[in-house]
């Protein structure tokens, strides 16, 4: 799904109307409707007071023509008009019309007039500024939201929350109405995915509303979202007279002592994933952990017992992970560097691998070009510096990422992987992934899908969401609460084949 511009959403409105022959008015009736269809199903509408808050321009009409649907249904709910300008637009003034005529309560609140204090428990449906909003709101109305965030009851939001802007971040104090669900028209934005802003919109659900098929399939956009069919499509069956060779070769480099664990979940996810071969090159004190643990996988010591100080190996992977475990000791950061300065192929960089970077900069220089890193939010401030806010976090990495040819993997509640120029948001997975060797089973599977032929990008957007896919298994199986890396593990099977099953 991609990830539209206010301005590119404006264009699909107009377009629409264009080339399908309707109204405004009739597409705002399309959008009430579908908001209705969406509100009788996952509310329980009916039993409990129902206050709509309106501007008075199109997201004040959409609200209108839903608030006119509860009535043709036997509700009782209210409008309360925020009148921030004398000028109405047409379609809310036919809604507005409408609603009344339909027997509907109208309150306006202006400045002068004393903040209503709502009943508890009541359902608000927000609907005041759209995506148009592009200067903060006035105290009065910034108040007006607070009043409605401090009072309990159902919150939702029609296309974006009120007082959220598409393009930036709201300056601190600014008040914003904090949704527990955000109906979008059409396409995901993007301050949906942020961390700064897309707390405010709850969970959030694209409602299709009909514009126009051609224009949303041809324009050009920054961010999509990563989708199931995409995804499957990029997994291959296997042949039948195949043999492990055909699968690919994954060596992981990490370890250390009492960190042993972090490369071996990487290299569990790795087979899981379907590489056909996987070996671990650990400190020598990993052998008997690496042969019991996971007996499927070869492995290759170092001299060292507790720390890895010379990767040094006779074979040729077909892609190498490093960083699991592997700790920031002086001689490890020898070891890598020296491996860097010796190895040109791709490879894929996760925790301690990526800490070393951080540490010495001008290794980054170093890396092959196509190499994909993984960091969290903390990891990835090490490596591209402190941003201003989540706006100029996504300018930075995309700056990052074509400036050293690179593949990022941005961690998080929505994961960002790109290369600069193209950038997917994967919307799979759960805050029960939030624990330790999460980060470890990711690389294991984007390993492995590089190893069975995947273009890199196309490996860590795959991993990506094969992983939060996984997770979401996992989650069903143990909740959130009590997942463990390893049931994210235990789940890529059952994930492989829910992803080869159609929606």
């Amino acid at each position: 799904m991609k990830i539209f511009s206010r301005e590119q959403i404006r264009e699909a409105d107009r377009l629409t109307i264009e080339r399908q022959d309707i109204s405004s008015t009739e597409l705002m009736e399309r959008a009430g409707r579908r908001i209705f269809e969406w509100l009788k199903i996952h509310t329980d509408l009916g039993e409990r007071p129902v206050h709509i808050i309106t501007g008075t321009g199109n997201n004040g009409g959409d609200g209108l023509v839903v608030g006119r649907y509860m009535l043709e249904m036997g509700l009782e709910p209210h409008v309360w008009i925020v009148a921030y300008s004398d000028k109405r637009s047409e379609d809310f003034k036919i809604n507005l019309e409408r609603f009344k005529s339909s027997g509907g309560g109208v309150t306006e609140l202006t400045p002068d007039k004393a903040i209503p204090d709502w009943p508890s428990g009541s359902l608000f449906i927000d609907a005041v500024f759209g995506t148009g909003l592009n200067r903060p709101p006035a105290d009065w109305i910034a108040k007006l939201f607070k009043r409605i965030n401090d009072t309990q009851g159902v919150k939702v939001a029609i296309d974006i929350p009120s007082g959220l802007y598409m393009d930036r971040v709201p300056e601190s104090g600014e008040f914003i109405f904090h949704a527990d669900h955000t109906l979008s028209f059409q396409v995901a934005k993007l301050v949906f995915l942020l961390p700064q802003t897309g707390d405010f919109a709850g969970k959030w659900t694209v409602l299709d509303i009909g514009l126009d098929r051609d224009f949303i399939e041809n324009q050009p956009v920054v961010y999509r979202l990563t989708g199931h069919n995409e995804v499957s499509g990029m997994i291959k069956e296997r042949d039948h007279f195949s043999h492990k060779g055909d699968y690919g070769h994954v060596l992981l480099v990490g370890g250390s002592l009492g960190k042993m664990g972090a490369v071996v979940m990487s290299g569990k996810a790795a087979l899981r994933a379907g590489s056909g071969l996987v070996s671990l090159f650990v400190p020598s004190a990993g052998n008997s952990i690496v042969q019991t643990a996971l007996p499927e996988a070869m492995a290759i010591f170092d001299d060292h017992a507790e720390k890895i100080t010379n990767i040094d190996f006779n074979m040729h992977p077909t892609i190498i992970g490093m960083g699991p475990g592997m700790g920031t000791d002086k001689a490890t950061l020898g070891a890598f560097r020296n491996f860097l300065e010796n190895h040109s192929k791709p490879m894929v960089l996760d925790a301690d691998a990526l800490n070393l970077l951080a540490e010495n900069n001008s290794m980054i220089n170093l890396l092959p070009k196509g190499s994909v890193l993984t960091p969290h939010p903390g990891e990835l401030k090490r490596l591209i510096g402190e941003w201003k806010d989540d706006f100029d976090k996504l300018a930075k990495v995309k700056t990052y990422c074509l400036t050293h040819s690179l593949i990022l993997v941005v961690k998080g509640a929505y994961t960002l992987i790109t290369d600069g120029q193209r950038s997917r948001f994967n919307i799979i997975g759960n805050a029960g992934m939030a624990t330790g060797g999460s980060g470890d089973v990711l690389t294991g599977v984007i390993c492995a899908l590089i190893s069975q032929g995947l273009p890199a990008f196309d490996a860590a957007t795959a991993g990506v969401y094969l992983h939060g896919l996984a997770g979401d298994l996992a989650k069903e199986k143990h909740g959130e609460q009590a997942m463990i890396a390893t049931d994210i593990i235990a789940c890529l099977g059952a994930a492989y084949k829910k992803l080869k099953s159609p929606l």
